[in-house]
């Protein structure tokens, strides 16, 4: 039976100060398997998006508590990109300060940089030794690898096209289609999605490819069975509206509009995100005359 959230929270600030204390890797690793995994896991499943953004932050300090403890941790480092990019995701539709998703997405681009430099050495990206460690990943990599570019990731769209996020967009490519050589179908076919926003987003004269990117989006709706909505949603705004394409850009958001949420548990926190995003992009009216 589980333990009531103020039990789970006490005894997980208890172990999370043993661990800080003791520095056992062992105590963190039980930790990670006994009570942070599965409360990331509660976390991706909520549909509250309010108690989401209010309820997170004393989980998020106990996850930064442990990678204190044991910074070097991949399972501890990945439990902790995934957390904090998922929470800079609903902070953006609880209406949160700029300030505040600056400072989360930070933290995030932190975690996922930590835990990428454990497979490829990102102080020197542009060297061979990148290149050979890149081509030498496995899918047995492809979750540590996938969520430590997640959390580079949500730093880049958070840096409103800075030249430097822009310039780390050229690396996220390469590992993103190694990724995609490796295991396409990761989480629910995200790194389609990765794929279809991002040749959506630039502009033909700079190699945009809008063919490529319906590309990328039809398979990632196709591995996901329609039911990740984040595609949809991301679909409409990036493609759809760059294509002029009205009939596409309001079906995809009537179909997340109209989607079952508790349909697909797995997805719930992303797909309420999803609606939200939907309703507010139909709102615009951006076909209007």
């Amino acid at each position: 039976m589980p333990l009531p959230p103020p039990l789970n929270l006490r005894l997980l600030t208890t172990f999370a100060l043993i661990c800080a204390v003791t520095g056992l890797s062992s105590c963190a690793s039980y930790l990670t398997s006994t009570f942070v995994e599965p409360a990331v896991g509660n976390l991706r499943q909520q549909t509250d998006l309010e108690l989401v953004c209010e309820g997170a932050p004393a989980y998020l300090l106990m996850i930064d508590s442990m990678i204190a403890s044991s910074p070097e941790n991949r399972n501890l480092l990945r439990t902790g990109t995934q957390s904090y990019s998922a929470y800079s995701t609903a902070l953006s539709e609880c209406g949160k300060s700029d300030l505040r998703i600056t400072a989360i997405t930070d933290k995030a681009h932190l975690y996922g940089t930590r835990l990428l430099n454990q497979f490829l050495p990102l102080d020197d990206m542009s060297g061979e030794e990148f290149s050979k460690r890149l081509s030498k990943l496995t899918k047995n990599d492809v979750p540590f690898v996938f969520w430590g570019t997640f959390g580079w990731i949500s730093w880049v769209q958070n840096q409103a096209g800075s030249p430097a996020s822009m310039a780390d967009l050229v690396i996220i490519e390469k590992i993103m289609s190694r990724l995609l050589e490796l295991d396409d179908g990761y989480e629910g076919g995200s790194i389609h999605l990765f794929f279809g926003g991002y040749h959506a987003a630039k502009p033909a004269l700079f190699g945009g490819r809008p063919d490529l990117s319906k590309t990328h989006f039809e398979k990632a709706l196709v591995l996901s069975k329609r039911r990740f909505l984040l595609i949809q949603t991301t679909y409409a705004a990036t493609l759809a509206r760059q294509t002029q394409d009205k009939e596409l850009h309001d079906r995809l958001l009537q179909e997340v509009i109209s989607f079952p949420i508790d349909s697909a548990p797995e997805f719930a926190l992303s797909n309420q995100i999803a609606v939200k995003k939907a309703r507010r992009l139909l709102e615009d009216d951006y076909f209007a005359e």
